[in-house]
Protein backbone atom coordinates (compact mmCIF):
# COMPACT_ATOMS: atom_id res chain seq x y z
CA UNK A 1 0.00 0.00 0.00
CA UNK A 2 1.37 3.69 -0.75
CA UNK A 3 1.13 6.47 1.82
CA UNK A 4 1.21 10.60 2.20
CA UNK A 5 0.93 13.30 3.87
CA UNK A 6 -0.16 16.62 2.50
CA UNK A 7 1.04 19.88 4.64
CA UNK A 8 0.87 23.21 4.84
CA UNK A 9 3.19 26.31 4.94
CA UNK A 10 0.70 27.74 7.56
CA UNK A 11 -3.03 27.68 8.57
CA UNK A 12 -5.32 28.75 5.46
CA UNK A 13 -3.04 27.67 3.03
CA UNK A 14 -5.62 25.67 1.17
CA UNK A 15 -4.45 21.95 2.13
CA UNK A 16 -7.97 21.01 3.59
CA UNK A 17 -9.63 21.93 -0.29
CA UNK A 18 -6.76 20.52 -1.93
CA UNK A 19 -6.75 17.55 0.41
CA UNK A 20 -10.46 16.92 -0.16
CA UNK A 21 -10.32 17.04 -4.07
CA UNK A 22 -7.35 15.15 -4.53
CA UNK A 23 -8.66 12.20 -2.01
CA UNK A 24 -12.12 12.34 -4.12
CA UNK A 25 -10.28 12.44 -7.40
CA UNK A 26 -8.32 9.12 -6.65
CA UNK A 27 -11.20 7.37 -5.15
CA UNK A 28 -13.03 7.89 -8.70
CA UNK A 29 -10.20 4.23 -8.97
CA UNK A 30 -8.69 3.61 -5.68
CA UNK A 31 -9.74 2.76 -2.28
CA UNK A 32 -8.67 6.10 -0.70
CA UNK A 33 -8.10 5.98 3.07
CA UNK A 34 -7.89 9.49 4.99
CA UNK A 35 -6.50 10.93 7.71
CA UNK A 36 -6.74 13.59 9.80
CA UNK A 37 -3.96 15.20 11.69
CA UNK A 38 -5.20 16.61 15.17
CA UNK A 39 -8.77 16.21 17.36
CA UNK A 40 -11.32 17.30 14.40
CA UNK A 41 -14.32 16.63 13.44
CA UNK A 42 -15.65 18.56 10.81
CA UNK A 43 -12.52 18.21 8.05
CA UNK A 44 -12.97 14.58 8.83
CA UNK A 45 -16.40 14.56 7.84
CA UNK A 46 -15.69 15.59 4.07
CA UNK A 47 -12.70 13.38 3.51
CA UNK A 48 -15.30 10.34 4.74
CA UNK A 49 -18.07 11.75 2.13
CA UNK A 50 -15.85 11.91 -0.71
CA UNK A 51 -13.94 8.94 -0.20
CA UNK A 52 -16.79 6.45 1.23
CA UNK A 53 -13.97 5.73 4.30
CA UNK A 54 -14.36 6.78 7.64
CA UNK A 55 -11.21 9.35 8.01
CA UNK A 56 -9.47 8.66 11.09
CA UNK A 57 -7.73 10.92 13.48
CA UNK A 58 -3.51 11.04 14.01
CA UNK A 59 -2.81 13.65 17.04
CA UNK A 60 0.73 13.71 18.78
CA UNK A 61 0.12 14.92 21.78
CA UNK A 62 -2.82 12.93 22.47
CA UNK A 63 -1.85 9.42 21.17
CA UNK A 64 1.56 7.84 21.78
CA UNK A 65 3.56 6.90 18.66
CA UNK A 66 2.17 3.29 19.44
CA UNK A 67 -1.12 4.88 19.57
CA UNK A 68 -0.71 6.55 16.32
CA UNK A 69 0.22 3.29 14.23
CA UNK A 70 -2.21 1.15 15.61
CA UNK A 71 -5.02 3.85 14.01
CA UNK A 72 -3.09 4.35 10.86
CA UNK A 73 -3.25 0.45 10.18
CA UNK A 74 -6.31 -0.53 11.28
CA UNK A 75 -7.61 2.08 9.65
CA UNK A 76 -5.78 1.02 6.00
CA UNK A 77 -6.87 -2.14 5.86
CA UNK A 78 -8.59 -2.98 2.85
CA UNK A 79 -6.86 0.21 1.18
CA UNK A 80 -4.36 1.14 -2.39
CA UNK A 81 -3.51 4.59 -0.45
CA UNK A 82 -3.50 6.51 2.65
CA UNK A 83 -3.42 10.29 2.41
CA UNK A 84 -2.73 12.31 5.22
CA UNK A 85 -4.12 15.93 5.94
CA UNK A 86 -2.31 17.74 8.07
CA UNK A 87 -3.19 20.76 10.63
CA UNK A 88 -2.38 24.13 10.39
CA UNK A 89 1.42 24.48 9.45
CA UNK A 90 3.68 21.51 9.16
CA UNK A 91 5.72 22.02 12.37
CA UNK A 92 2.71 24.00 14.46
CA UNK A 93 2.28 22.18 17.60
CA UNK A 94 1.46 21.97 21.64
CA UNK A 95 4.89 23.70 22.23
CA UNK A 96 7.67 25.87 21.20
CA UNK A 97 11.05 23.51 21.20
CA UNK A 98 9.52 20.41 20.19
CA UNK A 99 7.34 19.13 17.40
CA UNK A 100 4.95 17.36 19.59
CA UNK A 101 1.17 17.36 18.56
CA UNK A 102 2.58 18.51 14.99
CA UNK A 103 1.99 17.23 11.46
CA UNK A 104 5.79 16.99 11.49
CA UNK A 105 5.54 14.16 13.95
CA UNK A 106 3.27 12.33 12.32
CA UNK A 107 4.79 12.57 8.98
CA UNK A 108 8.48 10.95 10.92
CA UNK A 109 5.96 8.07 13.37
CA UNK A 110 4.52 6.90 9.97
CA UNK A 111 7.82 7.49 7.50
CA UNK A 112 5.64 9.45 5.17
CA UNK A 113 6.73 11.38 2.15
CA UNK A 114 5.29 15.19 2.74
CA UNK A 115 3.47 17.29 -0.30
CA UNK A 116 3.90 21.02 1.32
CA UNK A 117 1.23 23.08 -0.32
CA UNK A 118 2.94 26.72 -0.33
CA UNK A 119 0.04 29.89 -0.17
CA UNK A 120 1.88 32.05 -2.82
CA UNK A 121 -0.01 35.04 -2.83
CA UNK A 122 2.37 38.29 -4.20
CA UNK A 123 5.21 35.88 -3.60
CA UNK A 124 7.80 34.20 -6.37
CA UNK A 125 11.06 33.93 -5.22
CA UNK A 126 10.47 33.81 -1.99
CA UNK A 127 8.33 30.61 -2.16
CA UNK A 128 11.81 28.64 -2.68
CA UNK A 129 13.11 30.58 0.42
CA UNK A 130 10.33 28.78 2.57
CA UNK A 131 10.34 25.39 0.87
CA UNK A 132 14.20 25.99 1.73
CA UNK A 133 13.65 26.68 5.50
CA UNK A 134 11.13 24.28 5.85
CA UNK A 135 13.95 21.46 4.42
CA UNK A 136 16.69 22.91 6.09
CA UNK A 137 14.22 22.91 9.90
CA UNK A 138 13.53 19.42 10.25
CA UNK A 139 15.56 17.21 7.76
CA UNK A 140 13.92 14.05 9.14
CA UNK A 141 10.76 15.62 7.36
CA UNK A 142 10.65 14.27 4.17
CA UNK A 143 9.30 16.97 1.70
CA UNK A 144 9.33 15.70 -1.72
CA UNK A 145 6.89 17.85 -3.86
CA UNK A 146 5.04 20.87 -3.39
CA UNK A 147 1.50 22.48 -4.69
CA UNK A 148 1.51 26.05 -5.23
CA UNK A 149 -1.51 27.64 -4.24
CA UNK A 150 -3.32 31.13 -4.88
CA UNK A 151 -1.04 31.75 -8.37
CA UNK A 152 -2.26 34.38 -10.49
CA UNK A 153 -1.28 34.38 -13.47
CA UNK A 154 0.99 32.49 -15.73
CA UNK A 155 4.20 34.42 -15.36
CA UNK A 156 4.11 34.53 -12.05
CA UNK A 157 3.71 30.82 -11.80
CA UNK A 158 6.33 30.01 -14.12
CA UNK A 159 8.70 32.47 -11.98
CA UNK A 160 7.93 30.47 -8.99
CA UNK A 161 8.30 26.96 -9.91
CA UNK A 162 11.29 27.53 -11.62
CA UNK A 163 13.05 29.30 -8.39
CA UNK A 164 11.46 26.13 -6.04
CA UNK A 165 12.85 23.66 -8.51
CA UNK A 166 15.80 25.18 -9.08
CA UNK A 167 16.67 26.26 -5.02
CA UNK A 168 14.85 22.90 -3.72
CA UNK A 169 15.42 19.76 -5.74
CA UNK A 170 12.08 18.99 -5.66
CA UNK A 171 9.21 19.05 -8.12
CA UNK A 172 6.22 21.70 -7.85
CA UNK A 173 3.46 19.15 -8.69
CA UNK A 174 0.44 21.73 -8.86
CA UNK A 175 -0.04 25.20 -9.20
CA UNK A 176 -3.86 26.24 -8.68
CA UNK A 177 -5.17 29.98 -9.17
CA UNK A 178 -7.10 31.91 -6.85
CA UNK A 179 -10.11 31.51 -7.36
CA UNK A 180 -13.11 32.21 -4.52
CA UNK A 181 -15.13 29.35 -5.47
CA UNK A 182 -12.33 27.06 -3.98
CA UNK A 183 -13.28 28.39 -0.71
CA UNK A 184 -15.58 26.04 1.58
CA UNK A 185 -18.70 26.67 3.55
CA UNK A 186 -17.67 27.89 7.32
CA UNK A 187 -19.71 28.76 10.24
CA UNK A 188 -18.93 29.91 14.08
CA UNK A 189 -16.54 26.62 14.59
CA UNK A 190 -15.13 26.28 11.45
CA UNK A 191 -16.77 24.52 8.20
CA UNK A 192 -20.06 23.32 7.95
CA UNK A 193 -19.97 19.74 8.08
CA UNK A 194 -20.08 17.45 5.26
CA UNK A 195 -23.37 15.65 5.84
CA UNK A 196 -25.35 18.98 6.95
CA UNK A 197 -24.28 20.85 4.18
CA UNK A 198 -24.88 18.04 1.12
CA UNK A 199 -28.33 18.66 2.01
CA UNK A 200 -28.25 22.41 1.22
CA UNK A 201 -28.49 24.01 -2.00
CA UNK A 202 -25.23 24.57 -4.19
CA UNK A 203 -22.92 22.61 -1.97
CA UNK A 204 -22.30 19.95 -3.55
CA UNK A 205 -21.51 22.06 -6.51
CA UNK A 206 -19.16 24.14 -4.98
CA UNK A 207 -17.28 20.34 -3.76
CA UNK A 208 -17.76 19.12 -7.58
CA UNK A 209 -15.91 22.59 -9.04
CA UNK A 210 -12.82 22.32 -6.46
CA UNK A 211 -12.51 18.54 -7.62
CA UNK A 212 -12.60 19.80 -11.27
CA UNK A 213 -9.95 23.05 -10.45
CA UNK A 214 -7.65 20.53 -8.40
CA UNK A 215 -7.97 17.87 -11.07
CA UNK A 216 -6.86 20.43 -13.74
CA UNK A 217 -4.02 21.56 -11.42
CA UNK A 218 -2.27 19.07 -9.76
CA UNK A 219 -0.33 16.45 -11.65
CA UNK A 220 -1.84 13.22 -10.08
CA UNK A 221 0.45 10.88 -11.73
CA UNK A 222 3.48 12.90 -10.15
CA UNK A 223 1.57 13.07 -6.83
CA UNK A 224 1.28 8.80 -7.07
CA UNK A 225 5.08 8.98 -8.00
CA UNK A 226 5.64 10.80 -5.00
CA UNK A 227 3.45 8.46 -2.31
CA UNK A 228 5.62 5.64 -0.44
CA UNK A 229 5.45 2.35 0.74
CA UNK A 230 3.44 1.74 3.95
CA UNK A 231 3.82 -1.16 6.21
CA UNK A 232 0.28 -2.13 7.94
CA UNK A 233 0.20 -4.19 11.01
CA UNK A 234 -3.17 -5.13 12.51
CA UNK A 235 -3.14 -3.43 16.28
CA UNK A 236 -4.95 -6.06 19.61
CA UNK A 237 -6.72 -2.48 20.39
CA UNK A 238 -9.34 -3.34 17.92
CA UNK A 239 -10.06 -7.30 18.90
CA UNK A 240 -13.88 -7.89 19.46
CA UNK A 241 -15.29 -10.42 21.02
CA UNK A 242 -17.69 -12.90 19.51
CA UNK A 243 -20.86 -11.68 20.22
CA UNK A 244 -21.56 -8.06 22.26
CA UNK A 245 -23.24 -8.38 25.91
CA UNK A 246 -24.29 -4.79 25.82
CA UNK A 247 -26.52 -1.88 23.90
CA UNK A 248 -24.97 1.47 23.94
CA UNK A 249 -27.34 4.34 22.20
CA UNK A 250 -25.30 6.95 20.14
CA UNK A 251 -27.46 9.98 19.33
CA UNK A 252 -26.74 10.91 15.67
CA UNK A 253 -28.32 13.24 13.36
CA UNK A 254 -27.58 16.84 12.54
CA UNK A 255 -27.29 18.56 15.85
CA UNK A 256 -24.81 15.50 17.02
CA UNK A 257 -22.00 13.90 14.80
CA UNK A 258 -18.90 14.63 16.48
CA UNK A 259 -17.44 11.41 16.89
CA UNK A 260 -14.10 9.91 15.82
CA UNK A 261 -14.65 7.11 13.82
CA UNK A 262 -12.75 4.89 16.19
CA UNK A 263 -15.20 5.33 18.80
CA UNK A 264 -17.54 2.26 17.36
CA UNK A 265 -14.75 0.19 16.93
CA UNK A 266 -13.70 0.62 20.40
CA UNK A 267 -17.45 0.18 21.49
CA UNK A 268 -17.24 -3.59 19.07
CA UNK A 269 -13.96 -3.84 21.05
CA UNK A 270 -15.30 -4.27 24.30
CA UNK A 271 -18.23 -6.05 24.05
CA UNK A 272 -20.95 -3.14 23.41
CA UNK A 273 -22.98 -3.16 20.42
CA UNK A 274 -24.16 0.31 19.11
CA UNK A 275 -27.86 1.89 18.42
CA UNK A 276 -28.04 5.09 16.28
CA UNK A 277 -30.83 7.68 17.32
CA UNK A 278 -31.76 11.21 16.66
CA UNK A 279 -32.57 13.25 19.61
CA UNK A 280 -34.44 15.97 16.65
CA UNK A 281 -36.57 13.12 15.43
CA UNK A 282 -36.52 9.62 16.55
CA UNK A 283 -37.75 8.31 20.27
CA UNK A 284 -35.18 7.26 22.97
CA UNK A 285 -34.22 3.16 22.04
CA UNK A 286 -33.70 0.67 24.66
CA UNK A 287 -30.07 0.18 25.67
CA UNK A 288 -28.24 -0.32 28.65
CA UNK A 289 -26.01 3.54 28.25
CA UNK A 290 -25.88 6.38 26.06
CA UNK A 291 -23.37 8.43 24.40
CA UNK A 292 -24.51 11.96 23.47
CA UNK A 293 -21.88 13.28 21.84
CA UNK A 294 -20.96 17.40 20.14
CA UNK A 295 -22.36 18.73 17.25
CA UNK A 296 -24.14 22.08 16.89
CA UNK A 297 -27.07 21.41 19.45
CA UNK A 298 -27.84 25.75 19.27
CA UNK A 299 -28.94 25.19 15.17
CA UNK A 300 -31.60 23.05 16.04
CA UNK A 301 -32.94 24.22 19.52
CA UNK A 302 -36.46 24.20 18.50
CA UNK A 303 -36.30 20.95 16.61
CA UNK A 304 -34.50 19.12 19.94
CA UNK A 305 -37.12 21.24 22.19
CA UNK A 306 -39.84 20.18 20.31
CA UNK A 307 -38.85 16.25 20.50
CA UNK A 308 -40.00 16.18 24.50
CA UNK A 309 -40.29 11.97 23.80
CA UNK A 310 -35.77 11.74 23.65
CA UNK A 311 -35.83 14.79 26.11
CA UNK A 312 -37.94 12.99 28.90
CA UNK A 313 -36.33 9.46 28.02
CA UNK A 314 -33.12 10.64 28.77
CA UNK A 315 -33.61 12.65 32.13
CA UNK A 316 -35.53 9.33 33.31
CA UNK A 317 -32.99 6.93 32.39
CA UNK A 318 -30.59 8.92 34.04
CA UNK A 319 -32.57 9.16 37.54
CA UNK A 320 -32.93 5.60 37.21
CA UNK A 321 -29.03 4.92 37.06
CA UNK A 322 -28.66 4.03 33.22
CA UNK A 323 -24.89 5.23 32.07
CA UNK A 324 -24.54 8.57 30.19
CA UNK A 325 -21.67 9.70 28.69
CA UNK A 326 -21.89 13.42 26.61
CA UNK A 327 -19.23 15.74 25.45
CA UNK A 328 -19.50 19.49 24.55
CA UNK A 329 -22.92 19.58 22.86
CA UNK A 330 -24.39 16.47 24.71
CA UNK A 331 -22.96 18.45 27.79
CA UNK A 332 -25.19 21.04 26.93
CA UNK A 333 -27.86 18.80 26.11
CA UNK A 334 -27.93 17.82 29.04
CA UNK A 335 -28.85 20.79 31.31
CA UNK A 336 -32.12 22.57 31.51
CA UNK A 337 -31.64 24.73 28.78
CA UNK A 338 -29.87 26.89 26.02
CA UNK A 339 -29.98 30.44 25.64
CA UNK A 340 -29.16 31.83 22.73
CA UNK A 341 -28.14 35.82 22.16
CA UNK A 342 -30.07 37.83 20.09
CA UNK A 343 -28.79 37.43 16.36
CA UNK A 344 -26.49 33.98 16.86
CA UNK A 345 -26.74 31.22 15.21
CA UNK A 346 -28.89 33.54 12.81
CA UNK A 347 -31.35 33.96 15.15
CA UNK A 348 -33.38 37.54 14.58
CA UNK A 349 -34.03 37.14 18.56
CA UNK A 350 -32.35 35.93 21.50
CA UNK A 351 -34.12 32.27 22.00
CA UNK A 352 -34.32 29.79 25.12
CA UNK A 353 -34.99 26.19 24.92
CA UNK A 354 -35.83 23.87 26.94
CA UNK A 355 -33.33 20.14 27.13
CA UNK A 356 -33.05 17.31 29.18
CA UNK A 357 -33.16 18.90 32.76
CA UNK A 358 -30.43 16.06 33.92
CA UNK A 359 -27.73 19.04 35.04
CA UNK A 360 -29.34 21.43 37.19
CA UNK A 361 -28.30 25.10 34.75
CA UNK A 362 -28.12 25.81 31.57
CA UNK A 363 -26.16 26.96 28.72
CA UNK A 364 -25.41 30.57 27.09
CA UNK A 365 -23.96 31.12 23.52
CA UNK A 366 -21.96 33.02 22.69
CA UNK A 367 -19.16 32.96 25.13
CA UNK A 368 -15.61 33.36 24.60
CA UNK A 369 -14.39 30.93 22.07
CA UNK A 370 -12.49 28.64 24.06
CA UNK A 371 -9.68 25.75 21.88
CA UNK A 372 -7.18 24.02 22.91
CA UNK A 373 -6.08 20.88 24.80
CA UNK A 374 -7.01 19.48 27.94
CA UNK A 375 -5.02 17.19 30.46
CA UNK A 376 -5.93 16.26 33.77
CA UNK A 377 -7.59 13.40 35.77
CA UNK A 378 -10.62 11.27 36.50
CA UNK A 379 -12.42 10.27 40.20
CA UNK A 380 -12.96 7.02 40.35
CA UNK A 381 -16.30 7.84 41.57
CA UNK A 382 -17.76 8.91 38.03
CA UNK A 383 -18.91 6.57 35.13
CA UNK A 384 -15.36 6.68 33.57
CA UNK A 385 -13.20 5.58 36.38
CA UNK A 386 -10.13 6.76 37.47
CA UNK A 387 -7.59 8.00 35.19
CA UNK A 388 -5.15 10.40 33.96
CA UNK A 389 -6.48 11.57 29.98
CA UNK A 390 -5.44 13.67 27.22
CA UNK A 391 -8.60 15.47 25.47
CA UNK A 392 -9.34 18.59 23.64
CA UNK A 393 -12.11 21.18 23.53
CA UNK A 394 -13.34 23.38 21.59
CA UNK A 395 -16.83 25.45 22.04
CA UNK A 396 -18.50 28.54 21.41
CA UNK A 397 -20.58 28.14 24.64
CA UNK A 398 -20.42 28.10 28.34
CA UNK A 399 -22.51 26.20 30.65
CA UNK A 400 -23.47 27.24 34.51
CA UNK A 401 -24.21 24.66 36.59
CA UNK A 402 -25.67 24.53 40.48
CA UNK A 403 -23.47 25.52 42.67
CA UNK A 404 -23.50 21.92 44.44
CA UNK A 405 -22.72 19.73 41.05
CA UNK A 406 -20.30 17.06 41.17
CA UNK A 407 -17.25 17.03 39.19
CA UNK A 408 -15.55 13.87 37.82
CA UNK A 409 -12.29 15.65 36.14
CA UNK A 410 -9.22 17.88 37.70
CA UNK A 411 -7.66 19.62 34.45
CA UNK A 412 -4.01 20.90 34.29
CA UNK A 413 -4.47 21.77 31.22
CA UNK A 414 -7.93 23.36 29.88
CA UNK A 415 -11.01 25.38 31.12
CA UNK A 416 -13.58 22.60 31.79
CA UNK A 417 -17.02 23.58 32.30
CA UNK A 418 -15.62 25.79 35.27
CA UNK A 419 -12.18 26.99 36.72
CA UNK A 420 -10.57 23.72 35.38
CA UNK A 421 -13.48 21.37 36.95
CA UNK A 422 -14.95 19.42 34.10
CA UNK A 423 -16.81 16.08 33.76
CA UNK A 424 -19.98 17.28 35.74
CA UNK A 425 -21.89 13.64 37.35
CA UNK A 426 -24.97 12.76 39.05
CA UNK A 427 -26.05 8.95 39.46
CA UNK A 428 -24.34 7.48 36.07
CA UNK A 429 -24.29 10.30 33.88
CA UNK A 430 -21.33 12.58 32.89
CA UNK A 431 -20.95 15.65 30.92
CA UNK A 432 -17.80 16.95 30.03
CA UNK A 433 -16.68 19.54 27.18
CA UNK A 434 -13.48 17.64 27.15
CA UNK A 435 -13.61 15.26 24.09
CA UNK A 436 -11.46 12.43 24.39
CA UNK A 437 -10.34 9.94 21.57
CA UNK A 438 -11.55 6.50 22.24
CA UNK A 439 -8.23 4.75 21.74
CA UNK A 440 -5.99 6.92 24.07
CA UNK A 441 -8.91 6.88 26.08
CA UNK A 442 -9.79 3.17 25.65
CA UNK A 443 -9.87 2.63 29.49
CA UNK A 444 -12.07 4.96 30.59
CA UNK A 445 -14.28 3.76 27.96
CA UNK A 446 -13.96 0.35 28.83
CA UNK A 447 -15.29 1.42 32.02
CA UNK A 448 -18.31 3.32 31.34
CA UNK A 449 -18.83 0.27 28.95
CA UNK A 450 -18.74 -1.76 32.40
CA UNK A 451 -20.82 0.45 34.52
CA UNK A 452 -23.39 -0.45 31.09
CA UNK A 453 -22.87 -4.09 31.62
CA UNK A 454 -23.49 -3.60 35.64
Amino acid sequence: MKGLLIAGDRSGSGKTSITLALSALLAASRNVQTFKVGMDYVDPSYLTGVTGRPCRNLDGYVMSPEEVRAVFSHGCRGADIAIVEGVRGLFEGAEALSDLGSTAAIAKQLDLPVVLVIDARSITRSAAAIVRGFQAFDPDVRIQGVILNKVSGARHREKTVQAVEHYCGIPVIGTIPRMEEMELAARHLGLVPYKEGAEGDGFLERIDTIKRMIGEHVDLDALLGIAGDVPVEESPLYAAPEAPDVRVGVALDEAFNFYYADLFDILSSLGAETVTFSPIRDRLPEADGYILGGGYPELFGAELEENARVREGIREVSRNGTPIYAECGGLVYLTDRMALAPGFAGRDEGRVYDLAGVFTGEARMPARRMLGYTVGTSDAAGPTGQATFRGHEYHYSTVRLHPETRYAYRLTRGSGIRDGLDGAFCDQTIGSYTHLHPVTSRGMFAHFVDRCRD
